[in-house]
């Protein structure tokens, strides 16, 4: 099969944009990702490597690599053999992506990626409020406002973090694209649409109301806004934009938290209560109602997981029986509740510490602080803001267990890592021309 260059550069990129966007939908963003790998095969002679490129490829790879060296470890073949599986998207896109780095359209893929993203959370958010009258109605009257956010996220098939780390890294993409319209003097339009993509896509963070994605989300304005501004305007024009984004940022905020009294109470005593009972949630009368998301449940959850690494050192009990590990030993030690939901980590260094002993959390370093070197390097705000938002969200959660975050993040990564190459080898040809 023949394809000219131009076609060829515009597949791939289109791809990528498709991937990105369809990455809340699990079987068909699995289903492009198939595609995109099967096109590139088609065209294998095409992929051009540089030992940089090589490098980042085996740094994003090595949860995959790490899982195939020590596969050896699980107790079934078969569950380890679906572990494994749920990693291959991070040989496709290092490899497909890095490979044609020179072809990759940073700028225009998170473009569409942002726009199209909020528009589809858009139409199932009108739909939530179409089909689900009564939660709407419950909300509106200040009942189980708690429960908001994970029914909207169930209505979509996603589980309500992992959607708000998405959206949460739309948001700040929507707001780094704000201040790219005005500092390349845009049309007045083209400024006021990505305005209208960023109120929308925080209103939905804040709707979906995740605790580290509303964080993770405000320390990449913080960055995004200090990097962006400073460097590029005035002073004059930097009070004016912080005017202008404190006004927009408040206005939300206030129009949300005054109609959602429980969000104050989720971001104080939910989230601390009863911090005398870790490791003793049994202990609690009615714990599902009282401290299903609070803190001491997660610390608990970390208590009994570290126990249980230290037993199992120095190689873990294996990737296919980590969970199976954990609750066996929740209920080694009478914790009935963590038992009986059977809770994961929720702490992606402490999940990888469990499975492979020593070495499983230092490759979630490496993973994870791959992102934070290209984010420096660039001294790109948006890439390290991605840099905290999955680092964050890995210390709270275990995103590296499941696809919305290992195909998520390795997506993410080789496309930065393209636009890195891309300017290493800019900067090569400046300097070879001087």
């Amino acid at each position: 099969m023949t394809i000219s260059e131009k076609n060829f550069n515009k597949t791939i990129n289109v791809f990528l944009a498709l991937i990105a966007i369809m990455m809340i939908f699990r079987k068909p963003c699995t289903l492009l990702i198939i595609l995109f790998a099967v096109f590139n095969l088609f065209y294998i002679k095409k992929l051009n490597f540089t030992k940089q490129s090589l490098v980042l490829v085996l740094l994003i790879a090595s949860p995959l690599i790490l899982e195939i060296v020590m596969f050896w470890n699980n107790d079934s073949l078969i569950r380890g053999l679906k572990s494994l599986e749920k990693y291959s998207s991070l040989l496709v896109f290092p490899l497909f992506v890095l490979g044609n780095y020179q072809r990759i359209q940073f700028l225009k893929i998170l473009r569409y990626y942002c726009i199209t993203t909020t528009i589809i959370i858009l139409f199932f958010f009108l739909r939530f409020v179409i089909y689900f009258p009564e939660l709407i109605q419950n909300y509106m009257n200040g009942k189980d406002l708690w429960e908001m956010g994970y029914a909207f996220s169930n209505s979509i098939g996603i589980h309500a973090p992992a959607l708000n780390m998405h959206l949460a890294f739309v948001s700040i993409s929507a707001l780094f694209l704000v201040f790219e319209t005005f500092r390349l003097q845009e049309r007045w339009l083209l400024k006021l649409g990505y305005s209208i993509i960023f109120i929308l896509s925080f209103f939905f963070v804040l709707f979906v109301n995740t605790r580290m994605a509303l964080f993770n989300a405000l320390i990449g304005f913080i960055l995004v806004f200090l990097t962006e501004v400073i460097r590029n305007y005035s002073l004059k024009k930097i009070l004016r934009i912080v005017a202008v984004l404190t006004i927009t940022l408040s206005a939300v905020l206030f129009i949300f938290v005054k109609n959602n009294p429980y969000m104050r109470e989720k971001y104080s005593s939910v989230t601390f209560a009863y911090m005398d009972k870790v490791g003793k949630l049994d202990e609690i009368k009615n714990p599902e109602a009282k401290v299903f998301n609070a803190l001491v449940t997660r610390i608990s959850i970390w208590k009994s997981g570290w126990e249980l690494a230290k037993k199992n050192l120095p190689f873990g009990v294996g990737a296919s029986d980590g969970k199976l590990e954990l609750v066996k030993y929740y209920k080694q030690t009478h914790q009935h509740f963590l038992a009986k939901y059977e809770f994961p980590t929720h702490n992606q260094f402490l999940d990888f510490l469990i499975k492979f002993g020593i070495v499983g959390p230092l490759v979630v370093l490496l993973y994870i602080f791959t992102i934070g070197y290209l984010g420096f390097d660039l001294k790109n705000a948006l890439v390290f803001s991605f840099f905290l938002l999955f680092f964050m969200s890995n210390v709270t959660d275990d995103f590296l267990l499941r696809f919305d975050g290992i195909a998520f993040s390795g997506l993410w990564i080789s496309i930065f890592g393209s636009y890195w190459l891309q300017q290493k080898s800019l900067l090569i040809k400046n300097s070879q021309s001087l």
